[in-house]
């Protein structure tokens, strides 16, 4: 039913194959558009895109409550509430 079609990537121009199985599979989805972009791109794009919320936290420093060592979270603290570092924030949540 479905055969391999080359489209032309709308962001480097480069020939990329849909291939049938995808085809299939964007059908199963319902997904009416064929993809705009090769799979190098889409990847760069998610990657880009992903980055964007996660890799520019703002990380703020702080004395992990239990050990005592620097660690960094992403919040600033308030000093009301205690701070852990990772090992000992997983080993707190291992007790409850």
């Amino acid at each position: 039913m479905y055969q391999d079609k080359t489209l032309v990537c709308r962001d480097c121009g480069a020939e990329f194959v849909f291939s049938a199985s995808e085809q299939e599979f964007y059908a199963e989805k319902g997904f009416t558009n064929e993809p705009g972009r090769c799979p190098t791109c889409r990847a760069e794009r998610k990657q880009r895109n992903s980055g964007g919320r996660f890799g520019s936290r703002e990380m703020h420093e702080a004395v992990c409550a239990d050990c005592g060592t620097t660690t960094q979270v992403p919040f600033k603290p308030s000093g009301d509430r205690p701070v852990y570092c990772r090992d000992c924030y997983a080993q707190r949540r291992e007790r409850y």
